[in-house]
Protein backbone atom coordinates (compact mmCIF):
# COMPACT_ATOMS: atom_id res chain seq x y z
CA UNK A 1 0.00 0.00 0.00
CA UNK A 2 1.76 3.21 -1.14
CA UNK A 3 1.68 5.89 1.55
CA UNK A 4 3.31 9.31 0.91
CA UNK A 5 6.20 10.37 3.11
CA UNK A 6 5.98 14.14 2.58
CA UNK A 7 2.63 15.11 4.04
CA UNK A 8 1.71 17.44 6.87
CA UNK A 9 -0.55 16.32 9.69
CA UNK A 10 -3.30 18.61 11.03
CA UNK A 11 -2.44 20.15 14.38
CA UNK A 12 -4.41 20.23 17.64
CA UNK A 13 -6.37 17.10 16.86
CA UNK A 14 -6.67 13.78 18.60
CA UNK A 15 -4.88 10.79 17.09
CA UNK A 16 -8.19 9.48 15.77
CA UNK A 17 -9.09 12.83 14.21
CA UNK A 18 -5.68 13.17 12.58
CA UNK A 19 -5.87 9.66 11.17
CA UNK A 20 -9.42 10.18 9.94
CA UNK A 21 -8.58 13.50 8.27
CA UNK A 22 -5.49 12.20 6.51
CA UNK A 23 -6.91 8.88 5.33
CA UNK A 24 -10.04 10.62 4.09
CA UNK A 25 -7.88 13.04 2.12
CA UNK A 26 -5.88 10.19 0.57
CA UNK A 27 -9.07 8.44 -0.51
CA UNK A 28 -10.60 11.59 -1.98
CA UNK A 29 -7.54 12.63 -3.97
CA UNK A 30 -6.91 9.11 -5.24
CA UNK A 31 -3.69 8.44 -3.34
CA UNK A 32 -5.54 5.40 -2.03
CA UNK A 33 -7.28 3.91 -5.05
CA UNK A 34 -10.73 2.28 -5.18
CA UNK A 35 -10.46 -1.37 -4.15
CA UNK A 36 -7.10 -0.87 -2.44
CA UNK A 37 -6.54 -2.91 0.70
CA UNK A 38 -5.84 -0.88 3.84
CA UNK A 39 -3.45 -2.35 6.39
CA UNK A 40 -3.87 -0.68 9.78
CA UNK A 41 -0.34 -1.54 10.97
CA UNK A 42 1.24 0.21 7.96
CA UNK A 43 -1.00 3.23 8.31
CA UNK A 44 -0.32 3.46 12.03
CA UNK A 45 3.43 3.50 11.39
CA UNK A 46 3.18 6.12 8.66
CA UNK A 47 0.91 8.40 10.68
CA UNK A 48 2.84 7.94 13.91
CA UNK A 49 -0.10 6.67 15.93
CA UNK A 50 -1.16 3.35 17.43
CA UNK A 51 -3.45 0.95 15.59
CA UNK A 52 -6.45 1.84 17.78
CA UNK A 53 -7.05 5.35 16.36
CA UNK A 54 -6.51 3.94 12.86
CA UNK A 55 -9.26 1.39 13.41
CA UNK A 56 -11.53 4.05 14.89
CA UNK A 57 -10.86 6.32 11.91
CA UNK A 58 -11.64 3.48 9.48
CA UNK A 59 -14.95 2.89 11.24
CA UNK A 60 -15.88 6.54 10.69
CA UNK A 61 -14.81 6.31 7.06
CA UNK A 62 -17.01 3.26 6.64
CA UNK A 63 -19.98 5.31 7.86
CA UNK A 64 -19.14 7.86 5.16
CA UNK A 65 -19.08 5.10 2.58
CA UNK A 66 -15.41 5.57 1.75
CA UNK A 67 -14.18 2.18 3.02
CA UNK A 68 -15.71 -1.25 3.53
CA UNK A 69 -14.64 -3.27 6.56
CA UNK A 70 -14.82 -7.04 6.88
CA UNK A 71 -13.68 -7.96 10.41
CA UNK A 72 -11.12 -10.73 10.45
CA UNK A 73 -10.60 -10.43 6.71
CA UNK A 74 -9.79 -7.06 5.15
CA UNK A 75 -10.61 -3.40 4.83
CA UNK A 76 -10.74 -1.82 1.40
CA UNK A 77 -11.37 1.54 -0.20
CA UNK A 78 -14.86 1.40 -1.69
CA UNK A 79 -15.22 1.27 -5.45
CA UNK A 80 -16.70 4.13 -7.43
CA UNK A 81 -18.38 3.76 -10.82
CA UNK A 82 -18.91 6.21 -13.66
CA UNK A 83 -22.67 5.71 -13.44
CA UNK A 84 -22.54 7.03 -9.88
CA UNK A 85 -22.43 10.52 -11.39
CA UNK A 86 -26.19 10.47 -11.95
CA UNK A 87 -26.92 9.30 -8.42
CA UNK A 88 -24.62 11.85 -6.79
CA UNK A 89 -25.42 14.94 -8.84
CA UNK A 90 -29.19 14.43 -9.02
CA UNK A 91 -29.34 13.96 -5.25
CA UNK A 92 -27.10 16.97 -4.63
CA UNK A 93 -29.23 19.04 -7.02
CA UNK A 94 -32.34 18.20 -5.01
CA UNK A 95 -30.68 19.04 -1.68
CA UNK A 96 -29.20 22.30 -2.91
CA UNK A 97 -32.43 23.32 -4.61
CA UNK A 98 -34.29 22.82 -1.33
CA UNK A 99 -31.67 24.86 0.53
CA UNK A 100 -31.96 27.68 -2.02
CA UNK A 101 -35.76 27.65 -1.82
CA UNK A 102 -35.67 27.97 1.97
CA UNK A 103 -32.90 30.56 1.98
CA UNK A 104 -34.72 32.79 -0.52
CA UNK A 105 -37.45 33.36 2.04
CA UNK A 106 -35.19 34.50 4.87
CA UNK A 107 -31.95 35.86 3.42
CA UNK A 108 -30.97 39.41 4.36
CA UNK A 109 -29.01 42.03 2.34
CA UNK A 110 -25.72 41.49 4.20
CA UNK A 111 -25.83 37.78 3.36
CA UNK A 112 -26.59 38.52 -0.28
CA UNK A 113 -23.55 40.79 -0.41
CA UNK A 114 -21.41 37.98 0.98
CA UNK A 115 -22.64 35.65 -1.78
CA UNK A 116 -21.79 38.29 -4.37
CA UNK A 117 -18.29 38.58 -2.93
CA UNK A 118 -17.79 34.81 -3.00
CA UNK A 119 -18.98 34.65 -6.60
CA UNK A 120 -16.56 37.40 -7.62
CA UNK A 121 -13.74 35.37 -6.09
CA UNK A 122 -15.05 32.32 -7.95
CA UNK A 123 -15.00 34.21 -11.26
CA UNK A 124 -11.49 35.48 -10.58
CA UNK A 125 -10.21 31.97 -9.85
CA UNK A 126 -11.67 30.70 -13.12
CA UNK A 127 -10.22 33.55 -15.19
CA UNK A 128 -6.79 33.03 -13.60
CA UNK A 129 -6.85 29.30 -14.27
CA UNK A 130 -6.78 28.40 -10.57
CA UNK A 131 -8.72 25.16 -10.93
CA UNK A 132 -8.44 23.85 -7.39
CA UNK A 133 -9.19 27.21 -5.80
CA UNK A 134 -12.21 27.64 -8.08
CA UNK A 135 -13.58 24.29 -6.91
CA UNK A 136 -13.13 25.25 -3.27
CA UNK A 137 -14.77 28.67 -3.71
CA UNK A 138 -17.67 27.10 -5.60
CA UNK A 139 -18.20 24.75 -2.65
CA UNK A 140 -18.00 27.75 -0.30
CA UNK A 141 -20.80 29.46 -2.24
CA UNK A 142 -23.09 26.46 -2.01
CA UNK A 143 -22.18 25.62 1.58
CA UNK A 144 -23.05 29.16 2.68
CA UNK A 145 -26.51 28.83 1.14
CA UNK A 146 -26.97 25.50 2.93
CA UNK A 147 -25.87 27.16 6.18
CA UNK A 148 -28.40 29.96 5.68
CA UNK A 149 -31.20 27.44 5.12
CA UNK A 150 -30.69 26.37 8.75
CA UNK A 151 -31.59 22.74 8.04
CA UNK A 152 -29.16 20.35 9.76
CA UNK A 153 -30.36 17.39 7.71
CA UNK A 154 -29.63 19.13 4.42
CA UNK A 155 -26.25 20.21 5.80
CA UNK A 156 -25.29 16.67 6.85
CA UNK A 157 -26.17 15.03 3.55
CA UNK A 158 -24.65 17.92 1.60
CA UNK A 159 -21.30 17.44 3.33
CA UNK A 160 -21.33 13.70 2.68
CA UNK A 161 -22.23 14.06 -0.99
CA UNK A 162 -19.67 16.80 -1.49
CA UNK A 163 -16.95 14.41 -0.35
CA UNK A 164 -18.02 11.77 -2.86
CA UNK A 165 -18.39 14.24 -5.72
CA UNK A 166 -14.91 15.62 -5.12
CA UNK A 167 -13.53 12.08 -4.98
CA UNK A 168 -15.32 11.25 -8.23
CA UNK A 169 -13.60 14.15 -9.98
CA UNK A 170 -10.16 13.13 -8.72
CA UNK A 171 -10.55 9.43 -9.49
CA UNK A 172 -11.90 9.73 -13.00
CA UNK A 173 -10.45 13.04 -14.18
CA UNK A 174 -7.32 13.09 -12.00
CA UNK A 175 -8.13 16.71 -11.18
CA UNK A 176 -11.19 18.90 -10.63
CA UNK A 177 -13.19 19.85 -13.69
CA UNK A 178 -12.26 23.26 -15.01
CA UNK A 179 -15.19 25.45 -14.03
CA UNK A 180 -16.64 27.73 -16.69
CA UNK A 181 -18.13 31.19 -16.54
CA UNK A 182 -21.53 29.53 -17.02
CA UNK A 183 -21.34 28.59 -13.35
CA UNK A 184 -20.63 32.20 -12.40
CA UNK A 185 -23.61 33.39 -14.44
CA UNK A 186 -25.85 30.79 -12.83
CA UNK A 187 -24.69 31.93 -9.40
CA UNK A 188 -25.57 35.51 -10.35
CA UNK A 189 -29.07 34.46 -11.33
CA UNK A 190 -29.49 32.60 -8.03
CA UNK A 191 -28.43 35.73 -6.17
CA UNK A 192 -30.96 37.80 -8.13
CA UNK A 193 -33.67 35.31 -7.15
CA UNK A 194 -32.63 35.80 -3.53
CA UNK A 195 -32.83 39.57 -3.92
CA UNK A 196 -36.39 39.22 -5.20
CA UNK A 197 -37.31 36.70 -2.48
CA UNK A 198 -38.31 34.38 -5.34
CA UNK A 199 -38.09 30.91 -3.86
CA UNK A 200 -39.39 29.13 -6.98
CA UNK A 201 -36.74 30.68 -9.23
CA UNK A 202 -34.05 30.02 -6.62
CA UNK A 203 -35.07 26.35 -6.51
CA UNK A 204 -35.08 25.93 -10.30
CA UNK A 205 -31.84 27.85 -10.89
CA UNK A 206 -29.96 25.97 -8.21
CA UNK A 207 -31.10 22.63 -9.60
CA UNK A 208 -29.91 23.64 -13.05
CA UNK A 209 -26.55 24.64 -11.59
CA UNK A 210 -25.96 20.95 -10.77
CA UNK A 211 -27.78 19.24 -13.63
CA UNK A 212 -25.74 21.09 -16.28
CA UNK A 213 -22.30 19.94 -15.01
CA UNK A 214 -23.72 16.44 -14.52
CA UNK A 215 -24.60 16.31 -18.20
CA UNK A 216 -21.23 17.79 -19.20
CA UNK A 217 -19.39 15.25 -17.04
CA UNK A 218 -21.33 12.40 -18.59
CA UNK A 219 -20.26 13.53 -22.05
CA UNK A 220 -16.61 13.73 -20.98
CA UNK A 221 -16.62 10.26 -19.48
Amino acid sequence: MPIPKDFSLPVRMSAKERAFSQIQRWIIDGTLQPGEKLIDAEMAESLGVSRTPIREALQLLEVQGLVSMHPGKETKVTSIEKNDIFKMYSTMAALQALAAEITAKMIIPEQIEKLKSINLEFASSIKNGQVYQAMEVDELFHNYIVELSDNPYVATFNTSLQIHIRRFKYVFLKQPITATLASVEEHDLIIKAFEGKNSEDAHALMKQNFIRPMQELNEIL
